[in-house]
C-alpha cells in the first residue's frame, strides 16, 4: 500500500550583521534516480535572488545557483513537495553475469567512466583492520556488500551531530561513533578498498510508523555501482539497503560535492537553524 507525505524543509541562516551574499549552490531537488514518486516540488528563497538557474552538475545532480544583490542579515531556503512511498524490494535487481561473484573485473570502458568513484583514500591502521576483518575469499557480490554495510552498522554507534564537517575514517573507528554522514563516508572507503565504485549520497529519509508518528530528516548513505543494476544504495546507519523512504538529493565521489547548500559571504558569525516536518496525507 502506498503512503503519501507532504514534506517541508527550511534552512535559515542569520548573520551577525548585514552582508552581501556570494553565489549560493542548492542541491535540494530529488535526484533523477530517486525511486520515490515526487509531486508539487517548490523551492522558495529569501531574500529573492536576482537570478536563479537550474543545471545538472558533473555528477548529474539537479542543482540551483542563486545570485543576490545588496546586503542581508538573514537567508532562508525552503523546500516543499509531496512524496508517494510505495514499498520497494531493494534486492529486486539483476546483475550482469560477470558481476555476480566478487571480485569481478569491470569492462575497460566502464572502468574509465567510474574512475573518480574508485579512488581509494590511504588506509590508516584501523581502517585496514576493518577491511581485513571482512571475508577475503570469492563469494556472491551482494553478500560482500551486505557484510560491509552490516559491519559498519555493528561497529559504529550512530549519533546526531549538528556541527559542520565529516570525520575521517580513523576518527570514526577510534571513537566508535559518528553521524550518518561519517558512517556513509566510511562505507565508501571500505567499498572502494574492496574494488567497488562507490559514491556518497545526501538526501531525505522518511520513516513511516505504524502509529503515524512519522519522521523525516536529512540523511546520508552510500551507493555502489553494480554492472547490470546501476547504483544501489546501502545505509550503514540502519544496516539495510536503501528503499522507498530514501529520497536522494545529490550523489558525488566525495561529500563536499553533495552538500545540500554551499555558498560564500563575508567573514561574519552565522547562526543556522534547520527544520524538517512531514505530514501524512490521508485519502
Amino acid at each position: 500500500m502506498s503512503l503519501r507525505f507532504a514534506l517541508t524543509h527550511e534552512s535559515h541562516y542569520r548573520y551577525a550583521r548585514p552582508v552581501p551574499l556570494g553565489p549560493q549552490l542548492i542541491r535540494l531537488h530529488p535526484a533523477p534516480h530517486a525511486r520515490t514518486a515526487i509531486t508539487g516540488y517548490r523551492l522558495q528563497i529569501a531574500p529573492t535572488p536576482v537570478r536563479l538557474d537550474w543545471f545538472l552538475d558533473p555528477a548529474g545532480n539537479r542543482s540551483a545557483r542563486a545570485l543576490f544583490d545588496g546586503a542581508t542579515s538573514e537567508m532562508s531556503v525552503m523546500v516543499s513537495f509531496e512524496a508517494i512511498l510505495t514499498p520497494i524490494n531493494p534486492f529486486a535487481f539483476l546483475l550482469d553475469a560477470g558481476a555476480t561473484e566478487w571480485p569481478f573485473t569491470l569492462e575497460p570502458w566502464l572502468a574509465r567512466q567510474l574512475a573518480p568513484y574508485r579512488e581509494a583514500p590511504a588506509q590508516g591502521p584501523l581502517l585496514a583492520a576493518l577491511i581485513a576483518s571482512l571475508p577475503q575469499f570469492p563469494q556472491p557480490t551482494i553478500d560482500v556488500l551486505v557484510a560491509a554495510n552490516g559491519l559498519i552498522h555493528q561497529r559504529i554507534r550512530y549519533e546526531k551531530r549538528e556541527t559542520h564537517g565529516i570525520w575521517d575514517a580513523e576518527r570514526v573507528l577510534t571513537e566508535g561513533r559518528g553521524a550518518c554522514r561519517d558512517m556513509a563516508w566510511l562505507l565508501v572507503h571500505v567499498l572502494r578498498a574492496l574494488g567497488f565504485a562507490a559514491r556518497f549520497v545526501s538526501g531525505y529519509l522518511i520513516e513511516a510508523e505504524q502509529d503515524a508518528s512519522d519522521h523525516a530528516e536529512l540523511h546520508a548513505w552510500a551507493e555502489a555501482y553494480l554492472p547490470g543494476a546501476g547504483w544501489i544504495g546501502f545505509d550503514p546507519t540502519s544496516g539495510l539497503l536503501a528503499a522507498e523512504g530514501h529520497i536522494p538529493l545529490a550523489a558525488a565521489p566525495d561529500p563536499e560535492a553533495a552538500a545540500p547548500i554551499t555558498g560564500t559571504h563575508e567573514a561574519v558569525a552565522v547562526t543556522p537553524r534547520f527544520r524538517i516536518s512531514v505530514l501524512r496525507i490521508t485519502p
